[in-house]
């Protein structure tokens, strides 16, 4: 869609919209289960019945990502095809069948007095997605807020919006077939970088949280500039560790995938850090997998004696987060050591280590301090659908309210019922 260019109407659209999701948020919070999901299920098959459609779009967003040179990572991301649009309809079905977390009592007790207190479960509200190339976002995040009775306001890069704008009319009609608000779930139907800047700012305190999904810089103006809260990472430099005790095949298998099946996902690997004791045996293999794949190794001394194809790791490259074929490889001195670097030099997103060593697991699991933790698993499983929730909204790698990738239990908070008959306090 063309840019609203006059200020006055933007504003004037953007509050159109914020004021809408408001009163969506309201009705959503007291809709049942069965609506929501038969909303979704009808979103799913919307997606199905109108692939093609969709597919017509997305060709358009990618021709022109081409054209304007976008890296083959953010090209990946941006692309749709038919598994693709399948998965999400499958996605949107998955979470038609999670429980639904709203009116969900966590907690219960009786005080003394006779009161009886419980904490329930209830929608954050308002919710503004703001996100770069990656259509599927906007299916996911719909469903997820939908599911979880918040009100949506999706706001696509313009790299992307053509494909955006097919998948959310989808979202739209199952709203609409199941009688709930169509602007349970808008998308800003502008690519004014102003737009932005008016959700950042809270819409008038329509929005309650932020989500951002995109590159370091657009993380970084939404954590610089909100002024309501905000769920999100601002990077995902994960890393994998191959101990001492690690079986060869399984490492190979484990670093391969972590590293190469999606480079541009968040969860992908992007440093690898090898235990000195088994550098004779395992570093050689490992890294050959790599560049013959097409990837390219940076790495220390100790590396670069492997193969005259790697490539010199800078002090830079321990803390970059490529999304690209390329990953930085590093010899440390045991599981100590390969602590010791994540902490210095990692993200707080996603770590594997890869061992047959229960000890140095159990070690590696409690001291790593980031959001997923994994033993003998490729740090890919780093995403809310492999975890069972069906989507995710993102990983988050905050300490506060939600860590890890983000579901529909992550999308509410909490409210106190306290039931009594007639006390008083003294």
């Amino acid at each position: 869609m063309a840019a609203t260019n006059a200020n006055g109407d933007l504003t004037a659209l953007m509050d159109r919209i914020g004021g809408d999701a408001a009163d969506a948020a309201r009705a959503l919070a007291q809709s049942g289960t069965a609506a929501k999901d038969a909303a979704l299920l009808s979103a799913a098959r919307e997606l199905r019945a109108r692939s093609a459609a969709i597919q017509a779009s997305n060709d358009l967003d990618v021709a022109d990502a081409h054209r304007a040179s976008m890296s083959a990572a953010l090209v990946d991301r941006l692309t749709l095809d038919r598994s693709r649009i399948e998965a999400m309809a499958r996605s949107l079905e998955e979470i038609a069948e999670l429980t639904d977390p709203i009116g969900t009592v966590t907690a219960e007790w009786q005080r003394p007095n006779g009161l009886l207190i419980q904490r329930v479960r209830v929608p954050l509200g308002v919710i503004g997605i703001v996100y770069e190339s990656r259509p599927n976002v906007t299916a996911d995040a719909g469903a997820l807020c939908l599911k979880s009775g918040n009100a949506a306001i999706l706001r696509s890069g313009s790299e992307a919006l053509r494909s955006a704008t097919a998948i959310h009319g989808c979202l739209v009609a199952g709203l609409v077939a199941a009688h709930l608000p169509p602007a349970a779930i808008q998308l800003v139907p502008t690519t004014d970088r102003a737009a932005v800047g008016m959700m950042l700012a809270g819409l008038g305190g329509r929005i309650d949280v932020l989500v951002p999904r995109g590159g370091r810089s657009l993380v970084e103006r939404v954590q610089r500039e909100a002024r309501v809260p905000v769920i999100g990472h601002l990077e995902g430099n994960c890393h994998v560790y191959v101990d001492r005790a690690a079986d060869l095949g399984m490492a190979r298998a484990v670093v391969r995938n972590s590293k190469l099946r999606r480079t541009g996902v968040c969860g992908a690997a992007e440093t690898l850090l090898v235990d000195a004791q088994c550098v004779a045996t395992h570093l050689a293999p490992i890294v050959r997998d790599l560049l013959d794949a097409g990837c390219e190794v940076r790495g220390d001394p100790a590396v670069m004696k492997i193969d005259v194809r790697v490539r010199p790791a800078t002090e830079e490259d321990w803390r970059t987060e490529y999304l690209d074929a390329v990953i930085a490889v590093r010899v440390v001195d045991g599981v100590d050591a390969a602590i010791e670097h994540i902490a210095r030099y990692g993200s707080a997103h996603t770590e594997s280590i890869v061992t047959a060593d229960a000890a140095a697991a159990e070690r590696f699991l409690s001291r790593v301090d980031s959001a997923i933790v994994l033993h003998n698993a490729s740090t890919q499983f780093a995403d809310g659908g492999e975890f069972g929730m069906g989507a995710e909204i993102g990983i988050s790698t905050d300490r506060f309210h939600a860590r890890g990738p983000v579901g529909v239990e992550q999308l509410t908070s909490y409210k106190y019922v306290v039931r009594g008959s007639g006390q008083v306090r003294p």
